[in-house]
């Protein structure tokens, strides 16, 4: 019976400590005209994000890319914020980071700067 309750109880635990996950950055808005590309990723409670390393400056630099800029810099750390609750809390979250394009881009506020 002890055997039963230690393996229920292992169960448990594994059960509330998460499964890494890997996770891929996204783009889900921004502005040419700013020169602003702004990435995501969602995650449950039960999940561990793994994120690749440089993924997102990545991805950042090919959208400004697209739109004629020569690369993209990250506005700072990335931020994390609830997106559901229950009675026993946050259940899912939204990880956001946000870039600035930087160089010439073909947007109208550089070509009214020329």
């Amino acid at each position: 019976m002890r055997y039963v309750m230690k393996l229920g109880l292992v169960g448990i635990a594994v059960a509330l400590s998460g499964c890494a996950t890997q996770k891929q950055w996204s783009a889900y808005s921004g502005s040419r005209a700013d020169g602003v590309v702004r990435l995501g990723y969602n995650y449950g409670m039960f999940e561990k994000p793994e994120i690749e390393p440089g993924q997102a400056q990545r991805l950042a630099a090919q959208k400004c890319s697209v739109w004629g800029y020569q690369s993209a810099e990250a506005f700072g750390d990335a931020t994390q914020q609830c997106t559901a609750t229950n009675q026993y809390g946050c259940v899912a979250w939204r990880v956001t980071a946000e870039f600035q394009c930087l160089g010439r881009g073909n947007s109208p506020v550089a070509a009214a700067a020329e």
